[in-house]
């Protein structure tokens, strides 16, 4: 037994003594080849709005890993692109000018060592936050200002926004962040005075374009107290397709979840609609709509399913009780795009973030006050015609 535990303590100091001794050695490349690998050959340079795509032909080297390229933006920061050697191109982005620039393009192998460098001279074309800022129209809006422009290249941007205070620019803190090829967006939450703005285009780059100085005031509006809406169930309304969801459910203050929400008839094809009154007259400005998101394997995805795409919506201050059209006016005829423009079931996070924040609908100007409301679904992002909406909220004039 003696002879056993004396065994047992020498191989432990042996074990203890081994890793005392160790160290960590530091992390270097499996391989070690200090030869530098052939530049990449046969450029060709294509230049795009901000960008230019560098084909090349590789050199032959068996233990080649990446190619890079490196190059300098207009605030001085050093950018670097890698592609791996299963490629022949990359793409350097970034530019705010339409000069010549030069862009160091570099081999590299397993021991991460560098070719020589290959110069390729590019000369991008015009950045598009220009073309975005040369389309730019600001106007006012309900409780905000309204921002339309183009952009084809439908490139990642921010609009920023300043606004006067005690005689010097300040970020008005609300940016909109975009990548939609036609813009039209609002900023809200801002009180009814003439105020004077600046606004300017930003890529994440930090590329600036010039500044916009505009004079505007927000037009009044207020959120009416969905405590006093009421569902009307008129003769020709959609019915729910299941007992759990309602048409009160849109005005619940649940955004999401199931079944809190107004899901009608899957089974009707021609167009149906609902209809609610908001309480109390008023001049209506715009409606604010949650699609109910379905959930799908990839998470909760929207401008799916019988969220709202090709739909109209009716006002009456005195609806028959027959459910027809009669005494009814069409103050808004809308068509629902994605800001990605993508193909159904696919979104992007600017998709989700868009309509989980509500997307708002502006009304025709119609100076008459309304009490009730009719949501007419001609078509959702299905192709069928039943409504899916978790919430809605109206804004207006009750004055």
């Amino acid at each position: 037994m003696k002879k056993i535990n004396k065994l047992f303590f020498l191989v432990l100091s042996m074990v203890v003594v081994s890793f005392i001794g160790c160290k960590q050695d530091a992390l270097i490349p499996f391989e070690k080849n200090e030869t530098p690998p052939g530049q990449v050959s046969n450029i060709l340079v294509e230049n795009g709005p901000a960008n230019a795509k560098i084909s090349y032909t590789l050199p032959i080297d068996k233990d080649l890993l990446y190619v890079k390229a490196v190059y300098k933006l207009a605030n001085g920061t050093v950018a670097e692109v890698k592609a791996s050697y299963y490629s022949n191109s990359l793409l350097v982005e970034g530019f705010g000018d339409i000069n010549e620039h030069e862009v160091m393009i570099y081999a590299v192998n397993r021991s991460e060592v560098a070719s020589a460098p290959t110069i390729v001279k590019i000369k991008p074309l015009e950045n598009p936050i220009r073309g975005v800022f040369r389309n730019l129209k600001v106007i006012p809006d309900f409780a905000g200002i309204n921002f339309t422009s183009s952009n084809p290249a439908k490139a990642d941007l921010s609009i920023e926004v300043m606004i006067m205070k005690n005689g010097k620019y300040e970020s008005l803190g609300k940016n909109i962040y975009t990548s939609a090829a036609d813009i039209n967006q609002s900023i809200r939450g801002l009180d009814t005075l003439t105020s004077k703005f600046a606004i300017t285009i930003r890529d994440r780059w930090l590329n600036y374009s010039d500044t916009l100085y505009t004079t505007l005031k927000p037009l009044y509006e207020t959120a009416l107290s969905k405590s006093l809406y009421k569902a009307l169930k008129l003769p020709t309304d959609a019915v729910q397709t299941y007992t759990s969801t309602a048409l009160e459910n849109m005005w619940d203050n649940n955004f999401i979840d199931w079944p809190r929400c107004s899901l009608t008839d899957v089974t009707q094809i021609t167009p149906q609609w609902v209809t609610f009154d908001i309480g109390k007259p008023a001049v209506l400005s715009r409606i604010v709509v949650w699609n109910y998101p379905e959930y799908l394997n990839a998470g909760r995805m929207y401008y799916y399913g019988g969220n709202l795409k090709d739909f109209e919506i009716w006002a009456s201050d005195n609806p028959p009780a027959d459910g027809s059209f009669n005494n009814w006016v069409m103050i808004g005829s809308y068509k629902s795009t994605k800001p990605s423009g993508s193909a159904y079931g696919v979104q992007t996070s600017e998709d989700y973030a868009f309509a989980n924040a509500g997307i708002s609908y502006t009304f025709g100007a119609v100076a008459k006050k309304f009490r009730y409301l009719r949501i007419k679904s001609n078509k959702n992002w299905q192709g069928t015609t039943f409504q899916s909406i978790s919430e809605i909220q109206c804004y207006g004039d009750p004055r």
